[in-house]
């Protein structure tokens, strides 16, 4: 049986969901458009990544074992080397359990200056069950090249724990996972004259011609000079005009404010796992015809007693079995058919009305792609 879609949209507008009211605002230019500043990067203005390696003190016997983790042993003796005390004759005596090596990392933020302070993340390398109590000691953060950057020391501050006993264990979060607010001082500075470029670069976040040109044309409509123009789908170059010279952040300031209509290609967005699926608001369908059932068989088994009657000579108490089966060949599922140039709205709107779920909507989607109908790319994660 047939069922224009016409129909199935009626049916759909008594149920409509929330997730079809944000695809219908989506559908607003005015709600569509964005700020400059959000949907670019400027080249140069970027974080820059720091890591270390240090030792935590303090633990309350939750720290690494010796034996295990011989880095941490040498790391250990090596720190108390350079403070004096010389434990290398008596290597095989130390036992301390209340020491732990980590990985220590932080973000350099763009423009940071000598003597500021960053949050840095501290990481468990060895075996160490917790790091709650423990301090970190003065431990180098280096950069990509080498070089140090800052320096980080401080109490941490655990989020998750762990208890145990004989019988039973309980562990909340990732007690081997600390931060240290504020817990690194800035030390060189990475230098970056952003008033002296004579051209700016700025970076889609997500690349695309149409995005690209229509950022270029709105700077330039601002400007009321050819100053900028789309090099390619990520990028778009801009001269700085004379009147900027030499202040190419008020340049930024101005014209981050601005606003454009981002494009996007059709794509839907499916992740598998917990049946989650995101499809955008150009994706398309060609005149496609839907049919979707299954056969289905349930067994149920409820067994009964049957006992002999009351003060019976004769007779035994035993269970008798009792199965029901149903049998669902999905005869009462219907064919829907998509006239061409449907859109996504009125596509979930249709298959809402036939009662299916998302995971049948993710196999009913890659079956309309795989037959050349779906006019978007399909994206698994």
């Amino acid at each position: 049986m047939n069922v224009s879609i016409s129909n199935l949209l009626k049916t759909a507008a008594l149920a409509i969901t929330a997730t079809t009211v944000l695809f219908a605002a989506s559908a607003n230019p005015a709600a569509a458009q964005s700020r400059i500043k959000d949907i670019v990067n400027v080249e140069g203005v970027r974080d820059n990544l720091l890591v270390g390696y240090g030792l935590v003190v303090g633990l309350n016997g939750t720290g690494d074992s010796l034996t295990s983790a011989p880095f941490t042993q040498q790391s250990l003796i090596g720190m108390l080397e350079r403070l004096g005390v010389n434990t290398r004759d008596e290597i095989n005596s130390l036992k301390t359990d209340n020491v732990a090596a980590v990985m220590v990392t932080a973000t350099l933020p763009p423009f940071s200056r000598q003597g500021s302070r960053i949050d840095v993340t501290v990481s468990a390398l060895g075996d160490s069950d917790s790091l709650q109590g423990g301090t970190l000691l003065v431990t180098p953060m280096l950069g990509a090249d080498g070089e140090i950057y800052s320096v980080s020391q401080g109490q941490l501050v655990v989020e998750g724990f762990s208890a145990a006993g004989d019988g039973q264990s309980v562990v909340k979060g990732v007690p081997t996972t600390a931060r240290i607010p504020n817990g690194a001082i800035i030390e060189r500075e990475i230098n970056f004259n952003l008033d002296q470029l004579q051209t700016v670069h700025l970076n889609l976040r997500n690349p695309d011609f149409t995005t690209s040109r229509r950022i270029a044309d709105s700077i330039n409509k601002f400007l009321g000079a050819p100053a900028a123009a789309a090099t390619n789908p990520a990028t778009v170059r801009i001269a700085v005009p004379a009147k900027y010279t030499a202040n190419a952040v008020a340049l930024l300031t101005d014209i981050e404010q601005l606003t454009v209509i981002p494009d996007q290609q059709a794509r839907v967005v499916v992740a598998e796992h917990s049946g989650v699926i995101v499809m955008g608001e150009e994706v398309r369908i060609s005149t496609v015809a839907i049919a979707q059932g299954n056969l289905t068989i349930r067994i149920t088994e409820t067994p009964q007693v049957s006992q002999p009657n009351a003060f019976a000579e004769q007779g035994e108490t035993v269970v008798v079995d009792r199965t029901n089966i149903e049998i669902d060949t999905g005869e009462d599922k219907r064919l829907t058919v998509l006239d061409r140039g449907v859109t996504l709205q009125e596509l979930v709107n249709g298959l809402n009305a036939l009662g299916i779920g998302p995971r049948d909507m993710i196999s009913i989607l890659q079956t309309i792609k795989a037959a050349g109908a779906l006019q978007a790319e399909i994206e698994v994660i």
